[in-house]
């Protein structure tokens, strides 16, 4: 049994208690805006990170394969808000740091899993700049 597009559904298992609640499209959409916030703040962490859209791991292999600086790359970040650290942002189970963009001009941005700050790595010919800026929500 389906809900009506501007409905919803209670479902339930043969002893009465609520398994879940199916939602149809047009009532979603005029209230997902209200209920997003609501539903990402009470689901577990490790159910958020599924949301994520995977790391660009292939820009960061190209970063690698082309690197000629002249120093070797390193993969350790720390978030100046929260005081997460780490030495290798790869290894780490779970994870601490999420790559969300790599590209050859030497620029990998993480977002750190705790408070969601943005940590920054540029890449020069002689030097790394790390810049960390705290989470914002957008309204």
């Amino acid at each position: 049994m389906f809900a009506s597009p501007n409905k919803f559904l209670s479902l339930h298992d043969e002893s009465g208690s609520t398994v879940g609640v199916f939602i149809g499209s047009e009532l979603w959409e005029t209230c997902k805006n209200e209920l997003l916030p609501i539903l990402t703040k009470a689901a577990k962490p490790e159910l958020i990170v599924a949301q994520r859209p995977p790391e660009p791991l292939k820009d960061w292999e190209a970063l690698l394969q082309y690197w000629d600086f002249t120093y070797p790359p390193t993969y350790d970040l720390a978030c100046e808000h929260c005081g997460a650290l780490t030495d290798d942002w790869r290894a780490d189970e779970p994870r601490k740091f999420w790559l969300t963009a790599a590209n050859l001009g030497g620029l990998a941005s993480f977002q750190c899993l705790s408070c969601k700050s943005r940590i920054m790595k540029r890449h020069f010919k002689k030097h790394v700049s790390v810049e960390c800026r705290p989470f914002v929500d957008k309204p």
